[in-house]
């Protein structure tokens, strides 16, 4: 459970990395369903958008107790699962992710999510970890954001440099089995991996139920198939359906 300094840096902050690290035993079968995936589908051995699209075994992980607990804490007892990617950054090729909110590319209403970033390896200012602006979430408003087709970035859109200063940004350095939360929307990015050392990192996207995953929504995302923001299936975690509206068909 999130201590209760833990729960004020989260909405004080935008995220918190807490007291918390997964077992060496879940990592390895982490590691290993990551394993399985990108030997079937090369094309995501850098990143892959929606990984429960190809294989629901990462469905163990977001059902976890203790993650789960910590997400309520936050976001409220009615929650739902409707993402997990995989940022996998191999060593020397590993591209960057560009700053951005989560929320400009999700077709969620009201925007609501907490994201559980999760350090498969260790993730160092090295090798490109998760870097963010502690505080910027607190507009609650999303910033302007502008097209990249740049060919090295894992996103095809970034914020506007003159929505933040950059000199503001924290490293968050985690070590394997650590995570992190934040706020969906909260200023992050991270730089491409240099080092001799791949940086995977799992993430989970909860949002409480009391939003709606609208399949309908068109999205600035751009990606086809099953990784279609219209295709994602939402999976009920705990409690129930507030809005009433929410669409759990098994879709991927």
């Amino acid at each position: 459970m999130l201590s209760q300094s833990e729960i004020e840096k989260y909405h004080r902050d935008g995220f918190v990395t807490p007291d918390f690290r997964l077992d060496e035993t879940t990592l390895d079968d982490i590691r290993e369903a990551h394993a399985r995936l990108v030997k079937r589908h090369p094309e995501f051995s850098d990143y892959c958008s929606a990984v429960l699209a190809y294989d629901t075994w990462f469905l163990t992980v977001a059902r976890r107790p203790d993650i789960l607990d910590m997400v309520e804490q936050v976001i409220g007892s009615d929650i739902a699962l409707w993402n997990s990617s995989f940022f996998a950054k191999p060593a020397k090729v590993g591209t960057r992710t560009p700053w951005h909110q989560d929320g400009e590319y999700w077709p969620i209403e009201p925007l609501a999510t907490c994201t559980v970033w999760m350090a498969i390896d260790a993730s160092t200012t090295e090798n490109g970890c998760l870097r963010v602006i502690p505080g910027s979430h607190k507009s609650r408003r999303l910033a302007k954001h502008n097209r990249s087709e740049a060919s090295n970035i894992a996103l095809n859109l970034e914020l506007d440099k003159a929505e933040f200063d950059e000199s503001e940004a924290v490293d968050i350095v985690l070590q394997p089995g650590e995570i992190s939360l934040h706020d969906v929307y909260l200023y992050h990015g991270s730089e491409a991996n240099v080092s001799d050392h791949a940086r995977r990192g799992m993430t989970l996207r909860y949002m409480p139920t009391s939003s709606v995953y609208c399949h309908q929504n068109e999205t600035r995302f751009e990606r086809e198939g099953p990784l279609e923001m219209s295709n994602r299936t939402v999976y009920l975690m705990r409690g129930k359906d507030q809005s009433e509206q929410n669409d759990f068909r098994v879709r991927y």
